[in-house]
């Protein structure tokens, strides 16, 4: 079966009407948010031990602060509900690529296991990344870059806050390649429109770097390059996997047929 006749199968199966595609995101973000909420539950009866686990990167040197009444529960929630997130992420992973599944083909769609398992994969080693080399790099530049001038006060709930924004960043930086390989599947992108888009994706990963991370360069650097790098990754990844490209005669040939 040619991918126009299989396409053609699958265009019934999957006519769904607008207020049809609402329904089921409903219902797919509902499925993903109580699996959060469960999740989030149980980290906060560890929310102690995940406190001193998320302290590592910050040094021995520097104690954490509280400042406010209701501050150390809203960062234990806080840290409670990060842990929730990441600890759920092969529901979440499953749920959004099973919602987007139907601008798949058939035989494609098999896939959305091993596209789960890579996403949470990679999500995994992004926030590793940022845990042993990123936070600990940034926090000593961050803290030593008055030289002794000003005194630094960290409340738990701003570093709660920074460590679990750049654990989050990074770790949906490095579903990079799932994405594009998504994309080049559905024929939407191709290897050669990201090799000429190459200088914008530069623009774009610097512009995000300096939005996501703290305003210093160092650290932006360290957000770029990995991301750089699986942009370059992506384009090998969409050239071997993603749709060949029809050639002239194909697309005529497909119009005479009608």
């Amino acid at each position: 079966m040619t991918d126009v006749e299989e396409k053609k199968e699958e265009s019934t199966s999957i006519g769904m009407t607008f207020i049809g595609h609402l329904e089921e995101l409903r219902q797919r973000l509902l499925k993903a948010a109580l699996v959060i909420v469960i999740f989030s539950a149980i980290a906060f009866y560890f929310a102690d031990q995940l406190v001193v686990l998320m302290k590592i990167p910050l040094g021995d040197e520097i104690e954490l602060y509280n400042i406010q009444v209701t501050g150390a529960f809203y960062a234990y929630l806080k840290i409670a509900i990060i842990t929730g997130i990441i600890a759920s992420l092969p529901v979440v992973f499953y749920q959004m690529w099973s919602f987007i599944a139907p601008g798949l083909y058939k035989r494609e769609k098999k896939t959305i296991l091993p596209l789960v398992l890579v996403s949470t994969i990679l999500f995994i080693i992004g926030g590793a990344f940022c845990y042993t080399l990123v936070l600990p790099l940034a926090f000593e530049f961050l803290m030593n870059f008055s030289e002794g001038q000003v005194i630094n006060t960290v409340t738990i709930g701003s570093y709660i806050s920074f460590v679990g924004l750049l654990l989050v960043a990074f770790g949906c930086g490095f579903q990079l390649p799932i994405i594009a390989y998504f994309l080049g599947k559905m024929g939407i992108i191709t290897s050669r429109m990201l090799a000429k888009a190459r200088r914008y994706a530069i623009v774009g990963i610097l512009i995000a770097g300096a939005i996501i991370t703290p305003p210093d360069v160092f650290t932006q650097f360290l957000l770029a390059l990995p991301l750089y790098i699986l942009y370059e990754i992506s384009i090998i990844v969409v050239r071997l996997t993603g749709r060949r490209e029809k050639t002239t005669e194909e697309k005529e040939n497909e119009e005479l047929s009608g």
